[in-house]
């Protein structure tokens, strides 16, 4: 119950300061995507804030150990730039470049009601789906996999 709690109030914290910062706002994030045009740069403040914050947090977690509300740390163990990453940041980068929204900004934006909003996020829904089935179907199938040493 304890970790639901803190989940939701993370969720509160993260949902206020994307309100907050216009992240929210479509026409604002491509505003700021239009270098050459009426190019807006106050997200670039809302990005270097979030990293001044969240950097010394992941440090002093890292240092840490054990997490406070759950029983182990769960840390990212993949490094590799790979073909999924790079085709999953490109389809990312142009629907936030299309639309002006990713992921929590179109979630938070259902409470607006915008029928697009309705539509971009069962698109993106559709999308995961999408992959899920496409990738149970590709790794069912054997599969040779190239990385490169660690060094």
């Amino acid at each position: 119950m304890r970790g639901i709690l803190v989940g939701l109030v993370c969720g509160l914290i993260f949902g206020a300061g994307l309100l907050v910062s216009g992240m929210m706002q479509p026409s604002k994030v491509l505003a700021f995507l239009d270098l050459f045009g009426a190019w807006d740069p106050s997200l670039a403040v809302v990005m270097v804030a979030a990293l001044a914050v969240t950097w010394p947090g992941f440090a002093y977690a890292r240092r840490r150990g054990q997490p406070l509300f759950a029983t182990k740390s769960w840390w990212p163990t993949a490094s590799a730039i790979d073909r999924p990453l790079v085709i999953g940041s490109v389809l990312f980068g142009v629907g936030w470049g299309l639309v002006g929204l990713c992921p929590g900004p179109a979630i938070e934006n259902l409470g607006t009601g915008s029928a697009s909003v309705f539509v971009f996020v069962l698109a993106m829904i559709g999308g995961m789906l999408l992959h899920r089935v496409w990738h149970r179907r590709n790794s069912a199938m054997p599969s040779v996999l190239v990385t490169a040493p660690d060094g």
